[in-house]
C-alpha cells in the first residue's frame, strides 16, 4: 500500500511540473524566435506545423515570440488561398503576429504567381536560404 500511495505521489510530481524556462525568459523585449518549415503538401504535415506553432504560441503568448513559417516544396500549399481549410488556420495564425513565407524557386517551380497566395505572405528568393539565414542569426529551427 505504501509503495502505490509513493507511486501516486512521485507521479502526481511529474505531471504537474511545470517547463522551467532557459534564461534569458522571453518577454516582449527579448521574445523567442522561432522558425518552422513546412515542406510536405498533405493535409497532416500542413497541419500538425500549423498546430505546433499555436501550442507555442499559447505557450509563451503572443506578445513573447517571434515567428516564422517558412512553406517550401510540396509545403506551398500551405499559403495557397485556394486551400479554404488551411488558408483559415493561416489567417489565424497571422493574427497573432506569425509570418509566413512563401519560397520564389518553389513558386517560380511550380508555376504558381503571388497573387494565389494568402494575402499577407512574404516571399523570398529561396526557402532553405531564409531557414538557414534564421538559424544563423539566432533563431530556433522547429520542425515537427
Amino acid at each position: 500500500m505504501k509503495r502505490i500511495l509513493m507511486a501516486i505521489v512521485l507521479l502526481a510530481g511529474i505531471l504537474g511540473a511545470d517547463t522551467e524556462l532557459a534564461e534569458p525568459k522571453p518577454a516582449f523585449d527579448n521574445p523567442r524566435q522561432i522558425v518552422f518549415s513546412v515542406t510536405e503538401g498533405d493535409d497532416k504535415a500542413i497541419n500538425h506545423v500549423l498546430s505546433s506553432a499555436n501550442n507555442v504560441l499559447k505557450f509563451y503568448g503572443p506578445e513573447n515570440v517571434e515567428m516564422r513559417i517558412v512553406a517550401y516544396s510540396g509545403g506551398i500549399r500551405t499559403l495557397l488561398k485556394k486551400e479554404k481549410a488551411i488558408a483559415v488556420r493561416v489567417d489565424a495564425l497571422m493574427q497573432y503576429g506569425v509570418v509566413f513565407v512563401a519560397c520564389g524557386n518553389t513558386m517560380r517551380t511550380k508555376k504558381i504567381d503571388k497573387s494565389e497566395l494568402i494575402d499577407g505572405s512574404e516571399v523570398v528568393t529561396a526557402g532553405i536560404v531564409e531557414m538557414i539565414e534564421r538559424v544563423k542569426s539566432g533563431w530556433t529551427y522547429i520542425k515537427p
